[in-house]
Parts: C-alpha cells; sequence; structure tokens
C-alpha cells in the first residue's frame, strides 16, 4: 500500500500485477473504443476517489490492495485514452512546439504554470493562430487545470459577488480566489486537498471539506470552478441557510462536471445558465458553461 502510495506508473503496476491489469483491460475495453473524451472523463471522475469503506466488517486487506490496483491502473489508462482523443495523437509524447509553446505560455501564464487573468482582445487575436491549440488543455489538465479566465470574467463574477463574503470549494491551486481577491472580493479557498497528487496546494487554500466550510463560514456567495461530475460534496451548499447565491463554472456536457442529481432535485434555487460569462471562460473549444444558482423569493 506504501508502494502504491508513491504514485507507480502505469508500467511499473502492469508488469507488478498483470492478472489485474486484464481485468481492468476488459472493464475498460469498451468505454475506450467509443472514444468520447466527455465519457472518459466522467468516468475518470467517479473512480479516482479511493472507494469508501463499508459499515460493519472491513474488506479483508488482500481485496482492498486488489481494488486500490485497479483504480489506479484505470485512471492511467482512461487519461491516455482522454489525450488520445483530444489531441488525436495515439503514440509518442505530447508536446507543444517552441513557437506554439512560448505564445501559449505568455498568453496564459505569469510563470511557470501560475495562471493570469487573460486579456480576452489578445486571446481572440493569437489564439487562433496556435496551430496546437487542442494540445493545452490535455496538457495541462493533469495538473489540475480545467480552463483559463478571462479579465472580463473575472470583473463580472465580482459584481455577482459584490461586497457579500464568498467561499470558494473545490479550490484547486487557488487561482480563481486569487484573482478575486484582487478584485477586493471578500472570499475564502478551500479544498479538501484529495487531488494532491496532482495540485500543488498554497497555504491561501485551506484545508476543509465542502461540508465543513460552508459550516464555517457561512458565506452569503459560494463558487465552485469545474467540480467533478456526480461528485458527492455540492449538494450541502443547497442546504446550508446563508447562501443566498451559488456560481458554478463547468461544462456544457452534464456528464463532464457537477453535480446534476444535486442541481435537478433542489428547490430552494433558481438556475440560469448565464451565457454571456460562459464566453468569457476559455478556451472556447471545451464548450464551458457558466451556471448561477439564485435562491428563490419564497425559499429566502
Amino acid at each position: 500500500m506504501a508502494w502504491l502510495q508513491s504514485s507507480p506508473s502505469l508500467e511499473e503496476l502492469v508488469e507488478a500485477y498483470p492478472d489485474q491489469w486484464r481485468l481492468v483491460q476488459r472493464e475498460t475495453g469498451a468505454i475506450i473504443e467509443r472514444n468520447d473524451a466527455d465519457e472518459v472523463k466522467a468516468y475518470i471522475t467517479r473512480v479516482s476517489q479511493p472507494e469508501a469503506p463499508l459499515p460493519g466488517r472491513a474488506r479483508p486487506l488482500r481485496e482492498r490492495l486488489a481494488a486500490e490496483i485497479r483504480r489506479q491502473m484505470t485512471i492511467h489508462l482512461l487519461k491516455q485514452a482522454i489525450l488520445s482523443a483530444s489531441t488525436g495523437v495515439s503514440e509518442g509524447r505530447v508536446r507543444f512546439n517552441l513557437l506554439n509553446g512560448f505564445v501559449a505560455q505568455r498568453l496564459l501564464f505569469r510563470r511557470d504554470l501560475e495562471r493570469k487573468p487573460v486579456s480576452l482582445w489578445r486571446f481572440r487575436l493569437t489564439w487562433p493562430l496556435l496551430w496546437q491549440r487542442r494540445l493545452l488543455m490535455p496538457l495541462v489538465q493533469p495538473k489540475g487545470i480545467w480552463c483559463f479566465y478571462s479579465k472580463p470574467l473575472i470583473t463580472r463574477l465580482a459584481g455577482l459577488i459584490g461586497d457579500r463574503s464568498c467561499l470558494e470549494i473545490a479550490a484547486g491551486d487557488g487561482t480563481l480566489s486569487r484573482f478575486l481577491a484582487d478584485r477586493g472580493v471578500r472570499i475564502t479557498a478551500t479544498d479538501d486537498y484529495s487531488w494532491s497528487d496532482s495540485i500543488d496546494f498554497p497555504d491561501t487554500v485551506l484545508q476543509q471539506d465542502a461540508r465543513t466550510a460552508l459550516r464555517i463560514h457561512q458565506p452569503q456567495v459560494v463558487v465552485c470552478s469545474w467540480p467533478p461530475a456526480g461528485n458527492p460534496f455540492e449538494h450541502h451548499v443547497f442546504t446550508a441557510p446563508s447562501v443566498q447565491r451559488y456560481i458554478v463554472i463547468g461544462s456544457r456536457h452534464h456528464a463532464s462536471t457537477g453535480n446534476w442529481t444535486a442541481y435537478r432535485s433542489q428547490t430552494g434555487f433558481d438556475l440560469v445558465v448565464d451565457e454571456e460569462l460562459s464566453r468569457l471562460v476559455l478556451p472556447p473549444e471545451v464548450e464551458h458553461a457558466v451556471y448561477v444558482f439564485t435562491r428563490a423569493k419564497a425559499s429566502s
């Protein structure tokens, strides 16, 4: 188990456990063959979290080890499938050439993988000229980057929040909270750190799960950028009495992000897809959507 926690490569896992590899190949064969990037992403989200313990007698260690081995193999395999479906590259290393990499870096990042608010006019001028642009998201998603925020988006979001207290849940590296705080928003970034193998969490992101964060901070506004599909935490937002507005940045494809069971079953908030805000999330090829939940007057 200690070795598994060191994040071994797929090649190392297959060499050590060939029988488990054959099981994983059979289980994932059909979804990979369909070559649907959204379906694969949704499946990865479901299997990314370690299996929750069942009540009663604990499962034998051998069974728990086998389940964790298959989980890690499945994630490796499906991430490769996403890369192939998104980029068209099925073999070899996927990377930008020197020109595309330099322009993308200057356009989107302050340094390394530290994102910056993106100039929208500069993006619209430059982005179509990058012939390798479809490689961008598959290259940065393993580091927990699912979108980029334009300057007008941050301005509009800050206006929606106003002077109310705000909480970001599942904040990842805290980029969105950092941008909003620079616009004067009173915001607290939180995350349960469950993706610590992919994301470097700064001290500005408090280690708190969503339920705990909502109870402690009692925010009036909650934001979340690209919550995992079918996640177990968003439903707590709709039962938190302090929350008046919930803003979700996600995908138009419901299988890719968000707890749509919770979205549809809640009755205390009105939901609007803000098309103007959606167009301000980058890059456009990902088909982002911004969902704004506002507490219904009758429920206030």
